[in-house]
């Protein structure tokens, strides 16, 4: 099971982005999924998440309002809509997802990490 994002960039403060993040193999299924972000010098934290069937979201008080988590549970694919960026929010933004794992007649719970996507805001 692989997780790829995309949609990072340079953007001016105030743009728009849109991050991917597609989960792609065999076997699995997901339990949920969120975006982390981390930035130079500081530990990563959590932007938002959201649950498998996409009722349920979660976002950190810095981005609620501003951000938008979301799923096509068909293309096993999350989103994340952000809006009124910041340059504060610079960071490397990580898709992550809690997975369960079909092998034989077993299954496993996983947790999986993109390799991240580079947004820069400027000011």
């Amino acid at each position: 099971v692989q997780l790829v994002e995309s949609g990072g960039g340079l953007v001016q403060a105030g743009d728009s982005l849109r991050l991917s993040c597609a989960a792609s193999g065999s076997g699995f299924s997901i339990n949920e999924m969120g975006w982390y972000r981390q930035a130079q010098g500081k530990q990563r934290e959590l932007v938002a998440d959201i649950t498998s069937g996409g009722a349920v979201t979660n976002y950190a008080d810095s981005v609620k309002g501003r951000f938008t988590i979301s799923k096509d549970n068909g293309k096993n694919t999350m989103y994340l809509q952000m809006n009124s960026l910041k340059p504060a929010e610079t960071a490397v933004y990580y898709c992550h997802a809690d997975l369960t794992v079909q092998t034989g007649p077993y299954r496993y719970d996983y947790v999986y990490w993109g390799q991240g996507t580079q947004v820069t805001v400027s000011s």
